[in-house]
């Protein structure tokens, strides 16, 4: 190792931290939740939320990592006796199943092998003659696998099921993908804040319905903590049930207006541009991409070479230039890595961690011509600036 080595973070989450943020949060210092200034904060968050998600629906914001949301769309969509149709095509979702067994409820899967995307005419067909389903459960972006689900086709067709809600784990799906909730009839959708939004892990997110509160509303499962009801009735009121992270929420009530002052769709726009200059300067080094089809925006799966380990990349790139990419999960431990680009990243941040891949590779025993992934980068940026 030469000399000073930054750290820099190309995780699917967290992810690179907006400092303006960061800092209004600790100018802040520590806010009392029960009084009119963090009310106000409170509020316009929430109308902030809105419009990142891009969504008429209430928008609720709950402390804790987005597999909370996760949770009580669970437990506030079903009763004993029903059941879900889950979609999976990775770890992620998986996760659904392993809720659905800790509710006592009976999931309904339908899988693709990892590196694809859910069959949607599969899950159609399971609708049609498995049903009635209270649930149906997918990702937007299967985070494992860097793959994204057409729930669009889905949102679709479960519109025409009254008695069913569609919840969608977007969890890094949102502010890298086109997301029209309210048009695709995404009953819940699921965010959280160490992702697209560039601050620290900590908050869940959950749009809900009036399809979907309508179902709340019947359900009997038992619920304490995440009440969706509850929250929505206090966050009316700029408050929450139980005592918020409130400097999460004041970091946050900054991003999104970072964000809008953006523009959502610019921000989902440069999430596409590092995707496409990801994959092509994959596959200038010989790359295989792992996702074959419906690749995702918010992070690039990358099959290591032949013979290597991804654990080796992983760590070489860490050790050498303070470089934070993950490797593979569960089966894919050690045959991909994934480098992500949601949220606070530029172009010049893929000129840098594809500097230092072609390094690693040459140190890992690859044949690589120097600067070919980066020229890659170069061009496709060059190819979208056209004449700016």
């Amino acid at each position: 190792m030469l000399g000073i080595v930054k750290e820099r973070l190309f995780t699917p989450g967290p992810t690179p931290l907006l400092l303006e943020a960061q800092a209004r949060a600790l100018a802040a210092g520590n806010v009392h939740h029960r009084t009119e200034a963090f009310r106000k904060v409170m509020v316009e968050t929430l109308a902030l939320l809105k419009y990142y998600y891009d969504t008429r629906n209430d928008v609720l914001i709950f402390a804790s990592s987005g597999t909370g949301a996760m949770e009580g769309s669970v437990a506030n969509l079903l009763s004993p006796g029903e059941r879900m149709l889950i979609g999976t095509a990775g770890k992620f979702g998986e996760r659904w199943l392993g809720l659905a067994k800790a509710f006592g409820i009976e999931a309904v899967t339908v899988e693709s092998p990892y590196g694809q995307p859910v069959n949607i005419d599969a899950m159609k067909q399971k609708l049609a003659s498995d049903g009635p389903f209270r649930a149906v459960c997918i990702q937007a972006t299967e985070t494992s696998t860097a793959v994204m689900n057409d729930v669009r086709a889905l949102g679709e067709v479960v519109k025409n099921y009254p008695e069913t809600a569609l919840v969608v784990d977007a969890i890094t799906g949102l502010g890298t993908s086109d997301l029209r909730i309210d048009e695709w009839g995404l009953d819940i959708v699921i965010g959280g804040s160490q992702k697209a939004v560039m601050i620290p892990p900590g908050l869940a997110f959950a749009s809900v319905s009036e399809k979907a509160w309508g179902l709340i509303a019947k359900s009997k499962l038992p619920r304490f903590y995440f009440d969706f009801a509850k929250e929505r009735k206090n966050q009316a009121k700029g408050e929450t049930a139980y005592t918020p992270a409130t400097t999460l929420i004041i970091a946050l009530n900054a991003a999104l207006e970072y964000i809008k002052k953006l523009g959502r769709e610019n921000l989902i726009a440069n999430a596409a541009l590092l995707a496409e200059a990801s994959r092509v300067a994959a596959q200038a080094l010989g790359l295989k991409l792992f996702a074959e089809s419906s690749p995702a925006n918010a992070a690039t799966a990358v099959c290591a070479p032949a013979g290597v380990d991804s654990g080796a990349i992983v760590k070489e790139l860490r050790t050498r230039f303070g470089a934070i990419i993950a490797n593979g999960q569960g089966s894919m431990k050690g045959q991909i890595f994934r480098l992500a680009h949601l949220g606070y990243y530029d172009i010049t941040d893929l000129f840098a961690v594809f500097a230092a891949l072609e390094i690693v590779l040459l140190k890992l025993g690859q044949k690589v011509e120097l600067g070919s992934s980066v020229r890659a980068v170069q061009e496709v940026y060059l190819r979208h600036a056209g004449g700016q």
